[in-house]
């Protein structure tokens, strides 16, 4: 038996104008589990942690967190 992600992205995306910063991005992270972002500088790192603490909205996508929608 699986138990539920504490930490869910479904297909988020955020555009700025005609920029894509996060493209589909689709991640669970299980309870307990620890995780990270890698990658350089501008790969939309931050962007993502916005939208799954929901102080940014996505443009697409859902963010949940304990299986509520951040929205």
């Amino acid at each position: 038996m699986h138990a539920k992600p504490a930490i869910e992205a479904l297909g988020l995306t955020r555009r700025y104008g005609d920029r894509l910063a996060v493209d589909n991005i689709h991640s669970a992270v299980a309870r307990g589990e620890i995780f990270g972002f890698l990658g350089p500088n501008a790969a939309g790192k931050c962007t993502t942690v916005r939208m799954l603490t929901g102080y940014m909205p996505p443009n697409a996508g859902t963010a949940r967190l304990a299986r509520l929608n951040v929205a």
